[in-house]
């Protein structure tokens, strides 16, 4: 069993941490996060560092929600502070992305292009054709945000054509043989 919840969240000296009411708010340079506890832990702030401890021992929701709330503390800290990125490529003869306004341009094959809404609070660049980076201070609509867009035209394991992300390893596929 995990034990990361009882290790404290060091908070920079830039980030500022509040509870009140229930609801633990983050707030740094670039932006504010806010998030309510579960009734299954206890929330301490105490100084630069926020201690998480379980209400009872003896609960199995209790512990679960221990590391839990623990790790979802020190993302808001770490988004708030540093931000979150998740960089994709694209492969495939004439596919590229640009972005246009608030909106994600993507060729990837159809007949029409890809248009995608960057959503409030996410950064998408571009900085070659081939290459896209999402950033954002919310490590869940980052990674959801990206996603989204490699589910457009996800890589096929025979040529390795579509949208991937740039840690991603792909395991090809041996085609028909004559």
């Amino acid at each position: 069993m995990s034990r990361v919840g009882k290790y404290p969240v060091e908070v920079p000296s830039d980030v500022q941490v509040t509870l009140t009411n229930g609801v633990i708010t983050v707030k740094g340079k670039l932006g504010e996060q806010s998030m309510p506890i579960s009734r299954h832990v206890d929330v301490k702030v105490e100084g630069n560092q926020v201690a998480v401890e379980p209400v009872g021992r003896r609960s199995r929701d209790n512990w679960t929600m221990w590391g839990t709330t623990r790790a979802l503390i020190a993302n808001m800290v770490k988004g708030v502070s540093t931000g979150f990125s998740k960089a994709l490529e694209i492969q495939g003869t004439g596919f590229r992305a640009a972005v246009q306004g608030s909106n994600l341009v993507m060729n990837l094959g159809f007949s029409h292009d890809v248009v995608y809404p960057i959503p409030a609070g996410i950064k998408i660049t571009t900085p070659r054709p081939t290459a896209i980076v999402v950033e954002g201070n919310d490590k869940q609509r980052v990674g959801q945000v990206a996603l989204d867009i490699r589910s457009f035209r996800r890589p096929e394991p025979y040529k390795g054509k579509g949208v991937r992300y740039e840690t991603e390893v792909l395991r090809r596929k041996e085609g028909k043989k004559k």
